[in-house]
């Protein structure tokens, strides 16, 4: 039987996307065994976050410096905007390295039986980025679920009046996907053949 300490730790990890009580056990004991490899670093790199961790006030990306790296990066270009919807999306477009423009992270999407409305969302910041000119090109990489495609129809409406040209991710990606889950090509054969909406 594990001390009450190790075992709050096993319900921690448990609680984390990916890890049930077995993997999460797992995971304990290999940092209780290598201790000074693993279990110091861990918890050194954890408290490093958790002092630094904010929210970039002009993207939504979670980064240790704000704003993040992604939107003071100067060889990024500042007229194309990929709009996601959380920060696992950005993360998944910007591993990929075939999205060179910037981003804008929504913190979810529309949803009617989750009471997820526009004022829930980023929207209203993303219509005064477009709105501050310099932009010439909005890709909407919504994922492939009704709610996501309702949130990038919503997002259109709000933003035909301005003078952008306004693209998504080409079909082909799978219906009820979502992108931190899709592999390197799938997301690049869908930034290659964006298209224009509407």
């Amino acid at each position: 039987m594990a001390s009450p300490e190790i075992e709050a730790l096993t319900q921690a990890l448990s609680r984390l996307p990916g890890l049930g009580p077995r993997s999460a056990r797992r995971a304990v004991l290999h940092l209780l065994k290598k201790r000074e490899l693993a279990l110091g670093p861990l918890r050194r790199a954890l408290e490093a976050v958790e002092e630094r961790l904010s929210t970039c006030a002009l993207c939504g990306n979670v980064d240790t410096v704000d704003p993040c790296g992604i939107c003071t990066d100067p060889r990024r270009d500042a007229r194309a905007l990929c709009v996601v919807e959380d920060v696992s999306d950005l993360w998944a477009l910007d591993k990929s390295r075939l999205f060179p423009g910037r981003f804008h992270v929504l913190g979810g999407r529309l949803s009617a039986l989750e009471g997820v409305r526009p004022e829930d969302l980023s929207i209203d910041a993303l219509v005064s980025r477009v709105a501050a000119g310099g932009i010439d090109e909005v890709v909407l990489a919504m994922n492939a679920t009704l709610e996501g495609q309702t949130t990038a129809h919503y997002i259109v409406e709000r933003l035909e009046r301005f003078p952008v040209r306004l693209t998504q991710l080409a079909h082909g990606l799978p219906v009820g996907g979502e992108l931190d889950y899709l592999d390197e090509g799938t997301l690049a054969q869908a930034l290659r053949a964006r298209r224009p909406v509407g």
